[in-house]
């Protein structure tokens, strides 16, 4: 492919665009939750427990209720999984993962949307699909939506 000034400008508009993200209060706020998670020692070790732990039901999964350590496997990851989920620091990285996608989600949208109507863009919010051009969400149904795309 040829590089054209409109290529460039294509480049350094996306750069800026990147910028912009990066400096948004949503990045932020991810990248301070981000930081008080993983700069609390009890928290990192609880954490590479939890790693530990899905590697084990990886394992486990592979066997079902026939592999030897499946009760307590599943007990363990579980009761894990609880702590972690409720400890506040990681809910706040959560919540800011969650405002980062939504955000990352819009501006995809946005983008596909100027390129095109009838482009499919992946998002992972819900609320999101209803802005696409395919009403009922399944275009990769093989046939069972009636949009036009």
């Amino acid at each position: 492919m040829m590089m054209t000034l409109e290529w460039a400008n294509i480049l350094d508009e996306g750069d800026s665009l990147t910028q912009m993200i990066l400096s948004s209060e949503q990045a932020e706020r991810f990248k301070e939750a981000y930081f008080e998670v993983y700069t609390d020692d009890l928290l990192k070790i609880q954490i590479a427990t939890f790693s530990r732990l899905k590697e084990q039901y990886e394992d486990v999964q592979r066997f079902g209720r026939y592999h030897p350590d499946y009760q307590q496997v599943m007990k363990s990851i579980r009761v894990q999984k609880r702590a972690l989920d409720m400890n506040e620091r990681v809910a706040t990285l959560k919540l800011a993962e969650n405002e980062l996608q939504d955000l990352l989600d819009g501006v995809s949208l946005l983008i596909g949307k100027t390129v095109s109507e009838s482009v499919e863009v992946p998002v992972s919010n819900p609320f999101f699909t209803t802005a696409s051009s395919c009403s009922t969400g399944s275009c990769g149904t093989g046939g069972s939506c009636g949009c036009s795309a």
